[in-house]
């Protein structure tokens, strides 16, 4: 026993004067902590983005498909065709329109819960938020388009409904309509809100469970009615929480190919492009610099949401 004790002590004393060590270099402590993080995103992360877009600039050969390693601008000569300009149009109108719907369908529900529920009634909403989410993305994609096809079950709540008339008048609308709505612009709309709706939903209730009671009980005894105090109050100090969740909704929707291709019709979105190049074509190189566009809209998109201060909401 007297033997150990001297042991047991000095491994005391050595943890302590350890401990001691990095008390007194916090730096240290910190390069200790994000050395090997850092390093990994500046390894792979970066590393693998400045590839991609270096890639962009090489050519490939028209006959063998072989990336040609010499600097050139003709990849994005190409992506002035009009052609590929209707793809970024279409894509970056298509992400909007589903941020837009997002964001309209997950604020009531949001300030539900943060305002008016309790405890296990948000427990339970966050529940169904998130349930979603537990399930593999493409059968829910696929999902979808077995309820939206044209034997599915939205076709046969119109037709019970005696509503044949209304599905088809939409159907035939110019842009949005098509054969039936698991092949129409529309459809694809539905799919994507459906499966972004929780990343929306989310950043908002968050925002406003920061939004102090007692502005709100301010607002009332100065005299504002419930719209005035929302306008004035709730929705400006709520607004990062929206511009964080539209962060999400905007990306994934802008990059995603998943439903374009499960849904869509022959009208290309970027994800659908940038996998036919790759995986048809065998163009690398043109690939990469259509991807390089997503990337400058969403550098552009997170300036300015940083400068709304969406990042706190996050």
């Amino acid at each position: 026993m007297t033997a150990a004790e001297p042991q047991a002590g000095g491994g005391r004393s050595r943890g302590h004067r350890i401990s001691t060590f990095l008390y007194r270099r916090p730096k240290l402590v910190l390069a200790l902590l994000l050395g090997f993080p850092l390093a990994w995103l500046l390894a792979v992360y970066l590393g693998s983005l400045s590839m991609l877009v270096l890639q962009s600039f090489f050519g490939s050969d028209s006959l063998t498909g072989q990336v040609v390693r010499t600097l050139t601008l003709a990849n994005y000569i190409e992506l002035s065709h009009p052609a590929n300009i209707d793809i970024f149009v279409r894509s970056i109108l298509m992400a909007a329109m589903v941020t837009l719907a997002c964001a309209a369908l997950a604020y009531p529900l949001a300030y539900y819960m943060a305002r008016y529920a309790s405890d296990r009634v948000k427990g339970l909403l966050y529940l169904l938020v998130l349930l979603p989410l537990w399930s593999s993305y493409l059968v829910r994609v696929y999902a979808w388009r077995l309820i939206l096809s044209k034997e599915g079950i939205a076709s046969w709540i119109f037709s019970e409904l005696n509503l044949d008339w209304l599905l088809q008048g939409v159907l035939h609308l110019p842009v949005i309509g098509g054969p039936s709505l698991s092949v129409s612009f529309l459809g694809m709309w539905l799919v994507f809100v459906y499966v972004w709706l929780p990343y929306m939903v989310l950043p908002i209730e968050a925002s406003l469970e920061r939004v102090p009671g007692s502005l709100l009980e301010a607002s009332a005894d100065l005299g504002a009615r419930p719209g005035g105090t929302f306008r004035r109050v709730t929705f400006p100090l709520a607004l990062p929480g929206v511009i964080a969740g539209s962060i999400f909704t905007f990306s994934l929707t802008l990059g995603d190919f998943v439903v374009p291709y499960s849904l869509g019709n022959s009208a290309f979105f970027i994800g659908q492009a940038v996998l036919s190049l790759q995986g048809t074509a065998l163009n690398f190189p043109l690939a990469a610099a259509f991807t390089v566009v997503p990337m400058i809209v969403m550098a552009v998109y997170l300036l300015g949401a940083k400068r709304m201060g969406a990042f706190d909401a996050l």
